[in-house]
């Protein structure tokens, strides 16, 4: 019993120190009971009763363990291993979402393993950000890169990693931005890591805003209201003094304040500019319309009207992380997890541009696998991504966006014809398939497809890749590298179907010596939840208990 003694010690202390960490903290009062009104917020703002700030425990939010977990979130399985011959082509659309990877880091320094459904391995990857080759002038608004080698947990298999590399642009480059803050402030907003975390987080991206931008806030509750119309970005105390007047109360009507939103970024509109809006909540829907495919029709007629939606996700139990990450999506914007202050730093100020500036948009990856020298092949994440072979020459099929500065990684595990040891056992009346003298080298093409901001059509980019760029582990770039710690981190909390004995010790191997330049600490960070993760999974028991 050795092994769970010391697994029930462990949570006792991680409660036991998020309890001290509470104590020793003042708490927020309570809020005052006013009306939620719309004629009453939108008329006297300044007459409410602001929170505290918040500055000292917004930092790091505490979390009650004993709390029942009521958290949604979206099912899937992992990619299959597809045989090369029977489905050479692989095709799906590009995803720049990172709040998987900031809601993972919270259940772990919670003291919990994530839930299955949270763990989308290409967020995680995602997350970071790598120095891959830049566009060549003239050329498509992102480089792309490729890199071969032997699969650190799988030596009968090769990882190929595909790499876009957006252009960046300086801040002062923006075009005008027409933001609207959309913010819950419902009662499940209440808690420190929600509301006060918001109000923190978005205090951050307020300095950063200029005299040609334009900045609404409107908030929803039990009703909606506008706190904020269309105002000059550099009247930062104004808006500043908006943020501080919001508190939580009431139940969510969140399709009101989506249309409410709407309306206002319809008033500021800035033709050849970036409008968005920025919805910050819980995802708690519990008025109104509340079915996510009725909400995101809503979020893709607006999109094609002109409008993007992000959404930045808060809090823990009730967290409706699905519909998040779904709207998202549905509205080209990006999802975020504001866990912490650090993470608000991060999405807001940090990445500013990628966040809010698109340089290419519905960018479709599609890979076709030569028989003749791939065996098989499985696609590592992007479960919920997933398009049909026909989806990528059709521009009328939705797909992801790229911000600026952005990065995105796909990673391509193959087995090759030849490999001592395959996973689809073979069939005893298949043909291997023959190809042509000319093309026998090539393990497959590459295939991109993008639209420009402001184009209907999409332009198509395609290379192939042979057996000449493989090379060995020890020679890749740190970058991809660490994208593979960070790949077989996803797969092994997921359970590690595909990634065998490589355990977290492993991983850790692997990820030290390919941290490379992080100015952030954010590879630094995640060699520290490796630990974690591997103090929290229980070990497998070989023998009898002493």
């Amino acid at each position: 019993m050795s092994i769970f003694r010391a697994l029930t010690r462990l949570r006792l202390a991680a409660a036991l120190g998020m309890l001290i960490s509470a104590c020793s903290s003042t708490p927020p009062g309570p809020a005052p009971r006013e009306s939620l009104a719309p004629q009453s917020l939108a008329t006297a703002p300044a007459a409410m009763r602001a929170m505290p700030a918040a500055a000292n425990y917004a930092q790091v939010p505490r979390y009650d363990l004993a709390a029942p977990q009521t958290a949604r979130y979206g099912k899937f399985e992992d990619n299959p291993v597809h045989l090369t011959r029977s489905e050479p082509v692989s095709t799906f659309s590009i995803d720049v979402d990172t709040g998987a990877y900031a809601n993972v880091r919270r259940f772990l320094r919670q003291g919990q393993l994530p839930p299955t459904g949270a763990i989308r391995v290409e967020e995680l990857i995602n997350y970071f950000p790598y120095a891959y080759p830049l566009p060549q002038a003239g050329g498509a608004p992102f480089g792309v890169s490729l890199e071969l080698a032997p699969t650190p947990w799988n030596a009968d298999t090769h990882l190929l990693r595909i790499g876009l590399k957006a252009q960046d642009i300086a801040k002062q480059s923006l075009p005008p931005a027409n933001l609207v803050f959309l913010v819950d402030v419902s009662g499940s907003m209440s808690p420190p890591e929600r509301l006060p975390l918001l109000k923190s987080a978005l205090r951050l991206l307020v300095p950063q805003l200029r005299a040609q931008d334009r900045v609404s806030l409107v908030v929803y509750a039990s009703g909606t209201a506008v706190i904020l119309e269309p105002t000059a970005g550099n009247q930062h105390e104004k808006i500043l003094a908006a943020l501080d007047s919001l508190r939580a109360q009431g139940s969510t009507n969140g399709e009101g304040g989506l249309r409410l939103a709407y309306n206002m970024a319809r008033q500021g509109y800035i033709d050849q500019g970036i409008n968005r809006v920025l919805l910050c909540t819980d995802g708690d829907f519990n008025v109104g319309v509340t079915h996510p495919n009725e909400l995101k029709k809503l979020v893709e007629d607006q999109r094609k009207a002109g409008v993007s939606l992000s959404t930045l996700g808060f809090g823990t139990n009730n967290y409706n992380e699905h519909l998040m990450e779904q709207i998202a999506d549905a509205g080209d914007g990006n999802y975020s997890y504001i866990d912490q202050l650090n993470e608000g730093q991060k999405v807001l100020v940090n990445e500013m541009t990628s966040t809010l500036a698109t340089i290419a948009r519905d960018v479709k990856i599609q890979v076709e696998f030569n028989p003749a020298q791939v065996l098989e092949y499985r696609l590592i994440g992007y479960e919920n991504r997933a398009l049909r072979q026909e989806d990528f020459s059709n521009d009328q099929v939705d797909a992801g966006d790229i911000g600026a500065g952005h990065t995105v990684t796909a990673l391509y595990e193959l087995t090759l014809n030849g490999a001592k040891k395959r996973q689809i056992e073979a069939l005893r009346y298949g043909q291997e398939a023959k190809t042509s003298a000319k093309l026998a080298d090539e393990l497959g093409e590459l295939r991109i497809r993008y639209k420009l901001p402001n184009a209907d059509s999409s332009t198509r980019l395609a290379a192939p890749f042979t057996r000449q760029q493989l090379k060995p582990l020890a020679e890749t770039s740190a970058d991809y590298r660490f994208a593979a710690a960070v790949a077989a981190f996803g797969q092994a909390l997921r359970g590690g179907r595909y990634t065998g004995n490589f355990d977290y010790d492993k991983i850790q191997e692997l990820a030290r010596p390919a941290r490379g330049d992080d100015p952030y600490g954010y590879r630094n960070e995640f060699i520290q939840l490796l630990s974690l993760a591997k103090s929290l999974t229980p070990q497998k028991v070989t023998g009898k208990d002493d």
